[in-house]
């Protein structure tokens, strides 16, 4: 209920702020390759049930890469990779979405634990930490998101700055998402704005300054390759 309640002004404050949005963004989107852009394979400590991947997915895989270069940081690539893993809804855009834990103990992420991104809207993204090190995590959908792929989240120093990525593998997980998101654009564009959103915000707990705005690689594989 709580949640429900949030939807009107929730949304409203997301519309907002992306129209109104001055960061700098960097876009392109191009045919992908199964041999280049396929979903990394899963780890065998990986509990299998209720998983929700690509191949029972409609629709084209969307390959994405959002990346970020922060300057004067005050945290270390892996510093800052902790800090998330440790509480991710510090870094969630809390008038749309929010992280909770369903599963594991608090303070900590590992293999196995579970989380849900409650949405300003009529659904929710129920994932599962598929791998985790110093640099970075990776979670797998589960029943019932909206998307059945992957996403992984990682850190690493380049030339004096801090780079952080959000990288995802997914397809929509029926026609109807699919129609949302690949015909309409609505939830693809809406989900650009939270990864965005949670981008702006790591560099804020970073403690720097953004350096050249934001980049978001898309790489498409229409359904027909995958489906052979």
């Amino acid at each position: 209920m709580a949640t429900t309640g949030r939807w009107p002004l929730g949304v409203a404050i997301t519309s907002w702020r992306y129209l109104w949005r001055t960061t700098p963004l960097h876009r392109d989107e191009a045919e992908g390759s199964l041999e280049r852009d396929s979903p990394p394979s899963l780890p065998g400590e990986l509990q299998r049930s209720e998983l929700q991947l690509p191949e029972r997915g409609t629709g084209p895989l969307f390959h994405r890469r959002y990346r970020v270069r922060i300057r004067d940081s005050d945290l270390s690539a892996d510093e800052l990779v902790q800090r998330v893993a440790a509480e991710p809804d510090s870094v969630a855009p809390s008038e749309f979405a929010t992280f909770n834990k369903l599963s594991g103990p608090a303070g900590t992420m590992r293999v196995n634990d579970e989380y849900v991104v409650r949405m300003a809207s009529p659904w929710d993204g129920p994932v599962r930490v598929a791998k985790r090190d110093l640099s970075m995590f990776r979670l797998v959908t589960l029943e019932g998101h909206l998307e059945s792929g992957q996403i992984e989240f990682r850190a690493y120093e380049e030339n004096g700055l801090v780079v952080f990525e959000i990288e995802s593998w997914a397809r929509s997980k029926d026609r109807l998402t699919d129609l949302l998101y690949d015909r309409l654009r609505m939830s693809k564009e809406v989900q650009l704005h939270m990864w965005i959103s949670t981008l702006e915000r790591i560099v804020k707990l970073a403690g720097g300054r953004m350096s050249g705005g934001i980049e978001i690689h898309t790489r498409r594989i229409e359904a027909s390759a995958l489906d052979e």
